[in-house]
């Protein structure tokens, strides 16, 4: 070490060795930035800018050695052979161009190491092939130790300065990779000049054609200015690729912020920068976040890792936000390059709308979207998961069914808006009803079921339903459909009645209908001879769904008599059922099970139908009365229905008569007086039957000027003999004459009470005593003008009930 200081303090011109230096190092850095740019490269213009960075390492080289020669000062004659002169420069760059290709192919394992290796071997040639070009007076001796040490020098600090020079592409390890080499090219010289010993040797005589030194110093400034030349070029360069990348991530950035996900590029572990969908989404400034670790926004450990190691596969994770909670995200990673380098680009997804819907989605599916209660399914689950625990610890459950009370006529009189709202109202107050741990579902239309696990006793399972039923007839008092919603309720316990949920369920179900049966709006528990009856009446209501069509149903006609003359003036049409396998089945059997299920309406449209073309074919004018359900009379359709038939059939309106019962009003008066107002705009006449029972009101009389009063007929049994009787059918005949209003006796059976009509100045009368219901070839005589009604008086039909029930029609 000792003889290399020497070799550089005492025989060399210091100023030219600073030279040297600063020569090496423009050709270090001039190299390196350079192998950067080939690096970058994807086109052909990659060998070109390669064997420019060659040419620019290798005249740097040769041109630092010779600098440092020129300032070597022997103190004997000296000179240069131009021939080895010339073979150090090509030496230097074609091991220089061949070190740094290996340096740049990304294919080669270890490339940068073993092409910085071949760099410094590049150096150590050119030096040794330009000390036997020197020529001298004297000879030269060499230490083998020094030699050596000066080629391991070159070689392992030019390996380091192309390992380090091309980490990342960054000023500062292009800085560091220059000065490395420029190191290994100094260290090697001043190294492998120490290891030299000059002996002068008079004998020795430098050859005439040896190149002068002030030659050589024309060659090195050559070389100097090619390298300048070159250093400038770089430059530039480097400059025309900082604008390019500038403008590459500008636009980059433009893009990224026009995106609606969030975007984030990393350089390893480094937020490089990101767009204002991310800043949004964690709350901070995007300028906060550049230069932060990807830590900050991705604090999972594990989730950062599947990222890198799982390119362009969904990952998700939290994402931190500033001021929250972490926020539910899909992180997506792709490599990409950014400003002409690898980085890792992070699209950020925002899942927490996407977790809402799924969860809402899981609540649809579990619930009912209408009242927000479990669902069907929901509650086979939690009925299941009951029984089972009951089963293991011996305990009672109870299942209770819950059907509204005639809430499609809810639905037909205020609308389905109004349904609805009913509907979660009931679901509101039951669920109020109940304990924790019981649980309400609606199974579909106006079902509910309710499971109480863990019962004492069976009351218990009772007394919840009679607290739902007073719950909702309190809710009901101040409800415009009070008048018309209750809820019938079947309950079974487990294990008593059933140990599995089906049947379960279907006890529950029978007790409810057996409860419906029993008057409607109260609770009965299962017993075991109801299965056979709710069985019974739902086969009866399959059939009566095809009556119709079967051709099961036909009329009988009832006449209508005046009680002065006894003249038949109109005949009333009666429904009747003739069941293939019941036989007669009675209208007081199967009119409401029509009514309940909805199958009047059927019903109904086929019986006034028929009716209004049986009255339409008799070649007297008779008068025709059909009844209609408050069913039909609450549809929409309805008078349109009237006189589409009254057009088909070509019956007058003026004899049809159309029968309504208060009940039908009293369920909406409005709807009903409406509907009412169109029938006689098209002519029909409309009577109030079964006047004085139910909700007999003088207001109705008043509200719509109907055209007849019938008195129903158990006020006129016996009124010859029994005087109350007698003194609420005088009331009603006089409230006719006031109103100017024809009143219809119904149900005389006897001459007494026909005498007592006549006397109090009756209109007209229908009962057994003027005729039974018939087939109306019974009494062809009356309809075809030949028969006088004494004629057909007592025919009809002997099967029927004492007081005939009318069609619902």
């Amino acid at each position: 070490m000792l003889t290399v200081y020497n070799c550089l303090v005492a025989a060399h011109d210091l100023r030219m060795v600073a030279l040297a230096a600063l020569i090496c190092a423009l050709a270090s850095y001039t190299a390196i930035n350079l192998l950067n740019h080939v690096r970058r490269l994807g086109d052909g213009t990659q060998d070109l800018w390669l064997c420019v960075a060659a040419v620019s390492t290798g005249f740097g080289i040769w041109a630092t050695h010779f600098v440092a020669m020129l300032a070597f000062i022997p103190g004997i004659p000296n000179g240069y052979d131009f021939s080895l002169t010339a073979l150090s420069l090509i030496s230097a760059i074609i091991l220089t161009g061949v070190g740094l290709a290996c340096a740049a192919a990304s294919v080669i394992p270890g490339g940068r190491w073993i092409g910085g290796a071949i760099v410094g071997a590049g150096i150590a040639t050119m030096h040794y092939v330009g000390m036997a070009a020197f020529e001298i007076a004297g000879r030269i001796t060499w230490d083998p130790t020094l030699v050596a040490a000066s080629i391991l020098l070159g070689g392992a600090l030019g390996a380091l300065s192309l390992k380090v020079g091309l980490t990342n592409g960054s000023v500062r390890s292009k800085l560091a990779g220059a000065l490395l080499l420029t190191l290994a090219i100094c260290s090697h010289h001043f190294t492998a000049m120490g290891a030299a010993a000059i002996i002068p040797d008079p004998t020795v005589r430098v050859p005439e054609t040896a190149l002068p030194t002030d030659w050589l110093a024309v060659g090195v400034t050559l070389a100097s200015l090619t390298i300048l030349l070159l250093t400038f070029a770089g430059l530039a360069l480097d400059i025309h690729e900082r604008h390019r990348a500038q403008r590459e991530a500008d636009r980059m950035r433009g893009l990224a912020d026009a995106a609606v996900e969030g975007l984030l590029v990393c350089d390893g572990e480094t937020i490089v920068t990101v767009n204002n969908s991310l800043g949004n989404l964690v709350g901070h400034l995007p300028e906060e976040l550049v230069g932060a670790q990807l830590s900050s926004c991705i604090p999972d450990e594990a989730a950062r890792r599947k990222l890198i190691e799982h390119p362009n596969v969904p990952i998700e994770a939290a994402l931190k936000h500033a001021g929250s909670d972490p926020i539910a995200a899909e992180f997506i990673l792709r490599p990409i390059d950014f400003a002409g380098k690898p980085h890792y680009a992070i699209a950020v997804r925002d899942l927490r709308d996407r977790r809402r819907a799924e969860e809402h989605i899981h609540f649809l599916a579990h619930h009912d979207a209408l009242t927000g209660l479990p669902n069907r399914s929901a509650f086979n689950e939690r009925l299941d998961r009951e029984i089972e625990a009951h089963a293991a610890s011996g305990r009672r459950l109870a299942v209770l069914c819950l059907d509204l009370d005639r809430f499609k006529e809810v639905n037909d009189l205020f609308g389905h808006g109004a349904g609805d709202a009913l509907l979660k109202k009931v679901a509101k107050t039951i669920t109020a009803i109940l304990a924790d741990e019981q649980m309400v579902a609606r199974l579909g239309g106006d079902e509910f079921a309710i499971v109480a696990p863990d019962l004492t006793d069976a009351m218990t399972a009772g007394r919840i339903g009679e607290c739902i039923i007073e719950s909702l007839r309190a809710q009901n008092e101040t409800s415009t459909t009070s008048a018309l919603i209750s809820t019938s309720i079947g309950i079974a316990i487990f294990p008593d009645n059933a140990r599995d949920r089906r049947t379960l369920l279907t006890h529950a179900d029978t007790a409810m209908y057996r409860a419906k049966t029993d008057g409607r709006g109260v609770y009965r528990f299962f017993e075991a001879s109801m299965g056979v009856q709710v069985r019974d009446r739902r086969m009866l209501e399959h059939d009566l769904r095809n009556a119709v069509a079967r051709k099961q149903l036909r009329l009988v006609y009832q006449p209508q008599t005046r009680v002065d003359s006894g003249d038949v003036v109109a005949f009333e049409a009666l429904l009747r059922w003739n069941h293939p396998e019941r036989g007669e089945v009675s209208p007081g059997v199967f009119i409401p099970v029509a009514e309940e299920s909805g199958i009047i309406l059927q019903i109904g449209e086929w019986a006034l139908r028929a009716a209004c073309s049986e009255a339409a074919s008799w070649t007297t004018q008779l008068g025709i009365a059909v009844n209609v359900s408050a069913v039909q009379l609450h549809s929409p359709h309805f008078p349109q229905l009237v006189h589409e038939i009254l057009f088909q059939t070509g019956l007058s309106p003026q004899r049809l008569e159309l029968e309504i019962t208060e009940t039908a009003l009293i369920r909406d008066l409005n709807r009903a007086l409406s509907t009412l107002r169109l029938l006689k705009a098209l002519g029909v006449r409309i009577a109030m039957d079964d006047f004085g029972t139910g909700y007999s009101s003088l207001s109705n009389l008043r509200a719509f000027p109907f055209d007849k009063i019938k008195i129903d007929g158990s006020f006129i049994k016996s009124v010859d003999l029994n005087e109350e009787a007698a003194t609420i059918v005088r009331a009603v005949l006089g409230l006719g004459r006031g109103l100017n209003l024809p009143v219809l006796a119904e149900g005389v059976e006897t001459s007494g009470e026909l005498q007592f009509l006549n006397m109090e100045a009756c209109s007209e009368a229908q009962g057994y005593l003027l005729g039974r219901p018939a087939p109306i070839d019974r009494f062809s005589g009356l309809v075809d003008g030949s028969n006088t009604p004494a004629d057909a008086s007592l025919e009809g039909d002997e099967t029927a009930d004492a007081e005939p029930l009318k069609a619902a029609g």
